[in-house]
């Protein structure tokens, strides 16, 4: 078996190459684009890669506002949370983290949690009001363990980086078939003609599927990452039982978070859309069975 700095090497080496066929995917639209609409491969490439510059640069440094804002999470301080506190800065210590992520609340009666942030010195862990209500002590620590985990690794940027990759991609499927919708195409040279609608057929088949596969990318980072999370924040607690226990209080929550959608849903410690058609299926989590199992098993 994989030791937890063997495993954590392999899942971000596997991540890194998932988020080079992002590139990939936009690449190909813009190229399709630009040879289709601009008769130029280079254009569409440009015209990609500027979207995807812009809309990153801006998420990259505002992406933790934007997130806890979409989720309806309020900043507190030490006195109105002091129990929260104090296990998020002895975490942060066991952690080694220089800086005590920001902590914030979502006044729901939800059970769940997320962390999110640019780099470990810019991050936020935001919990519910649920999960402070319901949880034990040592169950708290294992939630919050794991989000320093996701800190420590560097999850936080790799999948606020994924988030904003499958936005591009869906802005870009967008453009290109609203654009076929109202008429493309410049060419009317026949001996082009054969090409350009072979073009077209890939751009439609390449728009309409794009998504779904930089959707099924993101899933997979999160799912690896959620396993390395769980072994990684038992192992700064070294009580195992205790996230398994918050997991399994999770697992039998009947309430939903109302500020959630899919761009956000895989930050979160457990799947905040379990009660959606399908989403199991499509879930970005491992089964939480499954996780408990292996947290038991430690």
């Amino acid at each position: 078996m994989q030791s937890l700095f063997e495993q954590m090497r392999s899942n971000k080496i596997r991540s890194y190459l998932l988020i080079f066929v992002f590139f990939i995917i936009i690449g190909v639209l813009g190229a399709v684009f630009g040879y289709i609409f601009a008769d130029s491969y280079v254009f569409g490439l440009v015209v990609a890669g500027i979207i995807a510059f812009f809309y990153t640069l801006i998420a990259y440094y505002q992406g933790k506002n934007m997130i806890m804002s979409m989720a309806n999470a309020k900043k507190v301080e030490k006195k109105d949370y002091l129990r929260l506190f104090n296990i998020v800065e002895g975490l942060a210590l066991a952690a080694g983290l220089k800086k005590i992520p920001d902590i914030y609340v979502i006044p729901e009666k939800a059970m769940n949690a997320f962390a999110t942030g640019k780099d470990p010195e810019h991050s936020a862990i935001a919990v519910t009001q649920g999960l402070l209500d319901n949880l034990k002590k040592d169950e708290l620590e294992g939630v919050i363990a794991h989000e320093m985990s996701h800190i420590k690794n560097y999850d936080i940027r790799l999948m606020m980086l994924v988030a904003i990759l499958v936005g591009v991609i869906a802005l870009l499927s967008q453009i290109f078939m609203r654009s076929m919708w109202f008429g493309g195409g410049r060419r009317e040279n026949n001996d082009s003609g054969s090409l350009e609608m072979v073009m077209i057929l890939i751009g439609i088949v390449f728009a309409i599927f794009a998504p779904f596969i930089a959707y099924l990318i993101k899933m997979s980072i999160s799912r690896k990452r959620e396993y390395l999370a769980d072994a990684t924040g038992a192992s700064l607690t070294r009580y195992p039982p205790g996230l398994a226990n918050a997991l399994e209080k999770i697992k039998k929550d009947d309430y939903r978070l109302k500020h959630v959608s899919g761009a956000t849903a895989h930050l979160y410690i457990a799947n905040p859309l379990k009660k959606q058609f399908l989403a199991n299926l499509f879930s970005t989590h491992p089964p939480i069975d499954e996780r408990i199992r292996r947290l038991r098993a430690m």
